[in-house]
């Protein structure tokens, strides 16, 4: 396998791993599939105008990687890298978000949208007005 190949593998085996390692259940979350399809398109946008053959503004040593490329000329090992890349950054800055929320006193997981350290609020019910029928017998 030629190594930027080997290397781009190697990374997602990476990425996956760490996920694992720290608990971090990203891929069974929509937002995280979510968010890589945003990556996806601006990746093919940026790295399509880098890596096309017409005019290429980054060359790749042909040997290096195995010399798939679609769309527009991309490299596969790019989406390999971006993929890991990506991922690594999200499972450690929810590792970050779980730490800064143990250490506020709060050990579990915030919900989404919560911000880090703040208790999410709590519904109370209204206390029965006298007279309505839910004193205590005594």
């Amino acid at each position: 396998m030629p190594e930027y190949t080997a290397l781009a593998v190697l990374s997602v085996v990476g990425a996956v791993a760490l996920a694992r390692l720290l608990r971090v259940r990203l891929f069974s979350r929509a937002q995280f599939w979510c968010a890589m399809a945003i990556v996806l398109a601006f990746q093919v946008l940026v790295d399509g105008w880098l890596t096309k053959l017409s005019a290429p503004i980054v060359r790749y040593n042909a040997r290096a990687m195995l010399g798939w490329r679609f769309p527009w000329d991309i490299p596969v090992e790019d989406f390999l890298f971006g993929f890991a890349m990506v991922t690594s950054v999200i499972v450690l800055w929810e590792r970050a978000k779980r730490r800064l929320a143990g250490s506020a006193g709060n050990a579990a997981e915030q919900p989404v949208g919560q911000p880090v350290g703040e208790q999410p609020a709590v519904k109370r019910s209204p206390e029965p007005a006298p007279g309505d029928g839910h004193e205590e017998n005594r």
